[in-house]
């Protein structure tokens, strides 16, 4: 083989490996946004069932293709605070058995040997689904085209790198060097060292399997590889936990102590097999015998069964993995006590997986309305009582809504342009106004504390008829904001059409204080400044019950799309 065909070979190897790794980000991508609201249910039922989690995370990782993208939501969960590290832990353990799906694939796509080759008919499905996305109306049958097409473009890719390991296997000098690394440590750090660069255990895992099967390598040396790209895929949870809190770095290191000690165990037991006197045996010879004639289906059978058993070896020793990264990795003292400004339920980590991010942004939303709410109940008592316990706690949420307002507007401009799904679109297109209208709120509570602190000043309060009425007038917006709460979660219209009559109604109500008022004042019962007070009130009451109409009325394209 001369020099040129040394080369063209190393370059079809790099086109194969190219479009392998564009067929996984297509299909990732839209496998997302396809399952996206399966997703977000499935990862909302986290418990406490480790088997549950477990099945989560091997669920959620066949459903998109990717360990990594799993592993770097698990860390945002437990970053924010909604997830516990023993959820955490489960749902990576599962990520691993789900990663191995890929390999099936993989393995599936070499069969055929004189006959038809199913790489072949697999690799028929981009064309299949490019058409669909091109000429498809529904942005459905769009979205099923392009993962076909990603599907197949796996297999192009699988098809090009195989033709590019056959060549490598016709020279003998390769061969004999390849063969000659034997040691199962350095195949190990081989495998880590190549995933780390690729970020992808399974894009490993499928090169590894091509080249077994043109014999380019042995299945033993392929095992020790696919072995060493579990700890490789690691090196994704490190970086989305650099920069994040204590937990975020403790779930990348139970992750990645997870994998560590699965490769440990079976370098022990590979070992063994070797030493032991009646057998003198090692897992290529293993699992060559069990499933003959098939080289990719030993080495994908291994890898399923690798994560499978590491997985079962685990489950029982959470708790200890969990205080061991707690005693590597201890609470930071500084952060355990501080008390600065966040986002509750969004993490920059999540912004690697769009379909999470959007589905943290409502929980975002809904946290930041009750706390509007909370601040608006707040300065009605203060008004009503001139009692000012809450007015410290006061201020300290006025400065989360304007911090939150601000941020959430931050998020959604990094979230933007995005790949997601129409539904997602909408709900981030609509997500900046609808923080600021509940910052709005805040702001209208603000006012009335004023008006609080001035009667305070004039030694004044309001008379009995007058609290009264404005107690009336707490009882409708709160009636509102039970409404508007079950309307934004459950994209519910009916909830909508409630809060919009009880909107009438508090128009209608604040009207009649007006003149309530304006009779009390003819009457004596009450002087011109803690009137006009009064009236400031309720109308400052009236325009944030218009914003809560406003932040409801932001479903209304969203329920088109359910």
């Amino acid at each position: 083989m001369d020099i040129i065909s040394i080369l063209t070979a190393i370059l079809t190897l790099l086109a194969g490996i190219g479009v392998f790794l564009i067929a996984c980000n297509v299909m990732s991508t839209h496998l997302e946004n396809a399952s996206s609201h399966s997703l977000k249910r499935l990862f909302a039922k986290t418990g406490k069932s480790k088997w549950l989690g477990v099945g989560i995370g091997t669920v959620g990782t066949a459903a998109i293709q990717s360990s990594g993208a799993v592993t770097v939501m698990v860390i945002g969960f437990v970053n924010v605070g909604i997830m516990s590290l023993a959820q955490a832990a489960t749902i990576i353990y599962g990520a691993n058995i789900g990663t191995t799906v890929t390999a099936q694939i993989v393995a599936l796509g070499m069969f055929g040997g004189n006959s038809l080759s199913t790489t072949v008919i697999f690799s028929a499905f981009t064309g299949i689904g490019v058409f669909m996305a091109m000429f498809g109306k529904r942005e459905r049958l769009k979205l099923c085209g392009n993962i076909l097409a990603g599907f197949g473009l796996l297999f192009v890719g699988l098809h090009t790198m195989s033709n590019a390991m056959d060549d490598f296997a016709a020279l003998d000098s390769v061969r004999e060097f390849l063969s000659s690394i034997g040691n199962p440590l350095i195949l190990v750090l081989t495998g880590t060292f190549l995933t780390a660069i690729i970020q992808s255990s399974s894009v490993l895992t499928s090169i590894v399997i091509t080249m077994v099967f043109s014999g380019l390598i042995s299945l033993n040396q392929g095992i020790y590889l696919t072995m060493g790209s579990n700890i490789g895929s690691c090196v994704v949870a490190i970086i989305a936990a650099i920069g994040s809190g204590t937990n975020a770095k403790r779930t990348a290191l139970l992750h990645l102590l997870f994998n560590v000690m699965g490769v440990s165990i079976f370098l022990a037991i590979g070992m063994i097999l070797k030493l032991l006197p009646f057998a003198r045996t090692d897992f290529g010879s293993i699992f060559g015998s069990i499933f003959p004639n098939a080289p990719q289906l030993q080495l994908a059978m291994f890898h399923t069964i690798f994560n499978v058993s590491t997985t079962l070896f685990a489950i029982p020793l959470t708790e200890w993995l969990i205080s061991v990264v707690c005693l590597i990795v201890p609470e930071n003292q500084k952060t355990k006590t501080s008390d600065s400004l966040h986002l509750y339920f969004l993490d920059e980590t999540m912004l690697r997986t769009p379909i999470i991010a959007v589905k943290q942004m409502k929980a975002e939303l809904e946290n930041m309305a009750e706390l509007a709410f909370k601040n608006f109940k707040r300065a009605i008592n203060m008004v009503t009582s001139l009692n000012f316990n809450d007015l410290e706690p006061f201020k300290k949420t006025e400065s989360e809504l304007n911090f939150l307002n601000s941020e959430i507007t931050r998020y959604v401009v990094a979230l933007s342009g995005k790949p997601m799904s129409d539904f997602d679109n909408k709900f981030l297109n609509s997500s900046i106004k609808s923080a600021s209208d509940l910052e709005r709120i805040g702001d209208y509570a603000v006012n009335i504390v004023e008006y609080a602190s001035q009667l305070k000043q004039q030694d004044s309060s309001f008379s009995v008829a007058a609290v009264s009425e404005i107690a009336e007038l707490e009882a409708l917006i709160t009636a509102l904001f039970a409404e508007i709460k079950t309307a934004f979660h459950d994209i519910d219209l009916n909830a909508l059409e409630r809060a919009n009559l009880i909107e009438d109604k508090i128009d209608t109500y604040t009207n009649q204080m007006e003149n309530n008022h304006i009779g009390r004042l003819v009457a004596g019962k009450c002087t011109p400044q803690v009137g006009a007070e009064f009236i400031s009130l309720a109308q400052n009451s009236e325009r944030a019950a218009d914003h809560l109409i406003n932040f409801g009325k932001s479903i209304r394209k969203l329920a088109q799309e359910t």
